[in-house]
């Protein structure tokens, strides 16, 4: 009687799996680039063309649209933490920490338009997603910058009690002011960091204020104020 060798069974396994796995991320990378040339209602046969294989190759990856959206909300989802991550650690003044932050979300969405058109209005998908990648992004981001708004509140011994919510409050401002920008592109990328930057500066001096606090918010912090030990990462909105 031949016998299983089940360690070779288990190598293969592993290396199908794998392989599986690296298809699926070769697809995802060929539908970013059909959606930059075709805008966020490309269908499935340019994503097939784009990836050079038929549709029912795509199929066998992907359970159907809606799991190949989600795949690559994801994948747009690190394609902007690569670049907030950097911006939210950086040391310097707070006016130019913040600028930077509000200006690294703009140029993610400036280089990328259509596949943020494609992750946020959800329309190539033919059936409800289970997951909303943007609400999730949304969550994540102001999960940390509560995190970091009440670090920087209680450092002058005041309520943080409302980290939470203003920073619920600032990601929206700053993503509808995005939604606007992209549609409009009436001024610079810059300008409109700068813009946003003043406003979110000056509702976190009028609080300082209000407990008689000043600071200049061209003038590095004292102490280390914003930073993390061990080094700031995203958190999620279950660690916030």
């Amino acid at each position: 009687m031949a016998r299983t060798v089940k360690g070779g069974s288990d190598a293969r396994r592993e290396r199908w799996k794998g392989h599986r796995e690296a298809r699926r991320a070769e697809f995802v990378e060929a539908t970013i680039r059909a959606v930059a040339k075709h805008g966020p209602d490309v269908g499935m046969d340019e994503i097939a063309t784009e990836a050079g294989v038929s549709k029912p190759v795509l199929y066998r990856h992907f359970a159907d649209k809606s799991d190949l959206y989600l795949a690559v909300g994801r994948r747009g989802t690190d394609m902007l933490m690569d670049r907030l991550g950097p911006a939210i650690e950086k040391d310097g003044p707070i006016r130019d920490r913040i600028r930077g932050i509000v200006d690294a979300y703009l140029c993610v969405i400036e280089e990328n338009p259509n596949l943020y058109r494609f992750v946020v209005r959800g329309s190539f998908t033919d059936r409800p997603v289970e997951q909303d990648v943007v609400h999730e992004d949304k969550a994540l981001i102001a999960a940390t910058l509560a995190r970091i708004l009440g670090d920087y509140l209680r450092a002058f011994d005041m309520d943080s009690g409302g980290a939470e919510p203003w920073a619920h409050a600032l990601v929206g401002m700053v993503q509808n002011a995005g939604d606007w920008w992209l549609d409009r592109q009436s001024m610079s990328r810059q300008s409109l960091s700068e813009y946003l930057a003043t406003i979110i500066w000056h509702a976190i001096d009028g609080l300082l204020r209000s407990a008689d606090i000043t600071v200049d918010p061209d003038q590095p912090l004292p102490g280390s104020l914003f930073h993390a030990d061990p080094p700031l990462r995203l958190i999620t909105s279950e660690e916030a």
